[in-house]
This record gives structure tokens, sequence and C-alpha cells, in this order.
């Protein structure tokens, strides 16, 4: 039986959702795309004209998931400031995790853990909003460290 589902979203877009109880712990899938450096990856989005929105994750040695090339269903999991799922890197790869028991209908989040370059000036900020909603929201998709609210 199918675990996950793509479907509209009442945070954003296109989003993931469990057709069936997921396990904390459980492995849900893999983060998949044309693995590129980040040049490659931000010429070709360049190229295509591509306004805001990517499917990229970053790896730990430099190069990027492009998730609009050959991609799966991770591409549209949503940010949460609190999610309900991990994102493990190995060896390349990333793999998808469940942090805690998610039922059926529920959307499947992650942490974003976001960066950017440059002075993070209010129109940057507005740019990597949160809109997770949960009472503990830290109001960015920036991770911790890059983001002095």
């Amino acid at each position: 039986m199918k675990r996950i589902a793509v479907r509209r979203s009442g945070v954003h877009g296109r989003r993931v959702f469990a057709l069936r109880p997921i396990s904390a712990g459980e492995l849900i899938l893999e983060y998949a795309g044309t693995v590129m450096s980040w040049k490659q990856a931000i010429t070709r989005h360049h190229r295509f004209g591509k306004k805001g929105h990517t499917f990229f994750f970053g790896l730990s040695d430099g190069r990027v998931i492009d998730g609009s090339l050959g991609g799966n269903s991770a591409r549209w999991l949503n940010h949460a400031c609190v999610a309900n799922c991990e994102a493990v890197e190995s060896d390349g790869r990333v793999h998808i995790y469940a942090v805690s028991e998610i039922q059926p209908g529920e959307e499947l989040f992650i942490k974003y853990g976001l960066s950017v370059e440059g002075r993070l000036s209010a129109a940057v900020r507005a740019q990597y909003e949160c809109r997770c909603g949960h009472r503990r929201c830290r109001g960015t998709m920036l991770a911790a460290t890059t983001y002095r609210g």
C-alpha cells in the first residue's frame, strides 16, 4: 500500500501527505534528483527563467540535488519549524525519516535550514518567511545560525 501522496496543501502549493500511519524512525523516501554543483544549479535555474521556487537540496560536500531533474515526491516536502520528518544525508544521498508518529492525512514536514549570502535585509527575510503556523514557529525557513531575528 502506498504510504504517501502529493496533493494541494493548506500551507503552500503542492505537498506530501501520509496515506497510512508512519512510525517514528521509519524511512519514508529518498530525496531524488540530479546531483550537480551549486554553480550549475543556479545557472540552470536562471537560464530557464524560474523565479524564487527551487527544488534544491544542498549536500555537505558543496554539491546540490536538483529535484526538478529526475526528482520524486520528496521535492514537495514543506518546511515547518517543528517538523515531523528529518532529512539525513549519507554518502551524497538524502533520506527522509519520520521523527514522530504520523497519522493518515497528516502533511509531512522537514526543517529547511536555509542559508543566504550577504546582508539579511527585511526584503530577504520576507522571502524566507515561514508559514507553518505552529505555536513555536520561528517565523523563518532560514537556519538558526543564519537568522538573527
